[in-house]
């Protein structure tokens, strides 16, 4: 149950970071966006765990 908050608050932290990195100038605008691209996969992959029985 918590990996589907996890992954929901990822995802949004990743979107936010990709259009805040847009938004930057420069290398600090690349880093911003790189970091946001790895909590997005880390969002996909919290998503789509299997769910424990």
């Amino acid at each position: 149950m918590f990996h589907k908050i996890i992954g929901t608050m990822l995802l949004i932290v990743g979107i936010l970071g990709i259009i805040m990195g847009s938004i930057m100038f420069g290398d600090i605008g690349i880093a911003c966006i790189v970091g946001a691209l790895s909590a997005l996969l880390s969002g996909i992959g919290f998503i789509s765990l299997p769910k424990n029985k």
